[in-house]
């Protein structure tokens, strides 16, 4: 299937990252991926609430943690190329209906068992939507390849950044602090609902059906693709570290359990990592990525001592410096990724790249929860803290061949990749 065969029939887009058409349809998914950000962080600040309340350990923590990453793993692994077939609207909608049932179980909770439940769902809901929304963001725009993937990491940081330090603030100072979060949360996915019934479909031409399990890459971007993805893989995981050991290592620092304090540590991190992006969302997508991948490694270093002196100041502090360089990193290696997908594979690269994301976000939370049963907290953050910092020393070498080799003699041979890293 070509290129033209999938944009037959449109009017040529009009100049800027906002074309009139297709433009409310293009605010609504941005909107409804900053949501589903939101939601995945909420619940966050408030585990170690649930836990205080029916004390379980901090190994069934971590689970909980982690089966929502691994229920967005599997939607990952259909989501993309189903949407390729069935159409992005239905994806979409029932991604939403399953959100809405999530909430539901986390205000009704009575028992851990829910709460991995209501993760179940949640995962499984936002996979769907990050694979899916993405795809049909590219679908409406497809010559802005790299403007949507640009935007794409902004709002999915700014959507984290807005869940963790919601879920803190309404967590300390909201009545029914474990019901109120996901009451306004559940309003919020009624109107997104309302919005996706009303859009018109992104999508053009169909594919046939094919549930392969295994997402494809195509061999001509597979360069590109693997930087972005271990570029992920560093950034996700040093998040995952975070949102489930910062409530512990700030009650450990402070010896209290204000969940602001947790919360805003993590807040800080995405926070900060959602300014940089903004700030530095023109410059050059492959050496922004590489730069903000070695910030990330090095900051990991001093945030090592922070935790180890039990100082929440210098938590903060150290948050913010690894947010400087966890949020470039991760939109500037998608943003390269974005502009160089053929047009008939968005859905199943969307849902491969989303699926390395995951696995850095399920794999060291389970690892954290069994280490933090045996070793302590301080000690698991060390160790865990070192792999990260490798992790992103391998995604800045990756992405120093991909420049290298943009300066080869035969570089006017690959001119889509050349473009948009540039962008």
């Amino acid at each position: 299937m070509t290129r033209t065969q999938v944009t037959s029939g449109r009017l040529p887009a009009p100049a800027g990252p906002f074309p009139q058409a297709g433009h409310n349809s293009q605010v609504l998914l941005f909107v409804l991926l900053a949501l589903c950000l939101a939601i995945s962080g909420l619940p966050s600040p408030l585990y170690g609430a649930y836990q205080r309340q029916w004390g379980f350990s901090s190994l069934t923590l971590t689970v909980i943690f982690a089966v929502y990453a691994l229920a967005a793993l599997a939607a990952l692994l259909v989501a993309g190329r189903l949407s390729d077939s069935i159409g992005r609207k239905p994806v979409l909608l029932t991604a939403q209906v399953m959100l809405l049932a999530g909430l539901g179980l986390f205000a009704a909770a009575r028992s851990a068992g829910w709460l991995m439940a209501a993760r179940a769902l949640h995962g499984a809901a936002i996979g769907s939507v990050a694979a899916t929304a993405g795809a049909a963001l590219l679908d409406l725009r497809p010559a802005h390849g790299a403007v949507i993937g640009r935007l794409t990491g902004l709002v999915l940081t700014f959507g984290m950044t807005a869940g963790v330090l919601g879920g803190a603030l309404l967590g300390q100072l909201a009545p029914d602090p474990l019901v109120t979060p996901y009451l306004l949360a559940a309003a919020a996915v009624l109107v997104t609902l309302s919005g996706t019934a009303l859009m018109p479909e992104p999508l053009r031409a169909r594919t046939a059906l094919n549930l392969r399990i295994r997402p494809r890459v195509p061999a001509q971007i597979r360069g590109p693709f693997w930087f972005a993805a271990v570029s992920t893989a560093a950034t996700w995981s040093v998040l995952g570290l975070y949102l489930s050991l910062a409530p512990g290592l700030a009650d450990q620092a402070t010896g209290s359990h204000n969940l602001l304090v947790g919360g805003t540590i993590s807040a800080a991190l995405v926070g900060t990592g959602a300014v940089a992006q903004l700030i530095t969302q023109r410059a050059g997508a492959l050496r922004l990525a590489i730069g903000g991948d070695l910030v990330l490694g090095i900051a990991l270093l001093p945030s090592v001592a922070a935790v180890a002196a039990h100082s929440a100041w210098v938590m903060y502090l150290t948050a913010v410096v690894m947010g400087a360089g966890l949020g470039p990193a991760f939109s500037s290696s998608l943003r390269h990724l974005a502009g160089v997908i053929p047009a008939a594979e968005r859905g199943q690269v969307m849902s491969a790249y989303f699926l390395t994301g995951y696995l850095s976000l399920a794999i060291p939370s389970v690892l954290a929860g069994l280490a933090t049963t045996r070793f302590g907290l301080t000690h698991t953050y060390v160790a865990f803290s070192a792999a990260a910092a490798i992790t992103c020393g391998a995604a800045g070498w990756l992405g120093s061949r991909l420049a290298a080799e943009r300066h080869r003699p035969d570089a006017e041979m690959r001119p889509a990749v050349d473009d948009t890293s540039r962008r």
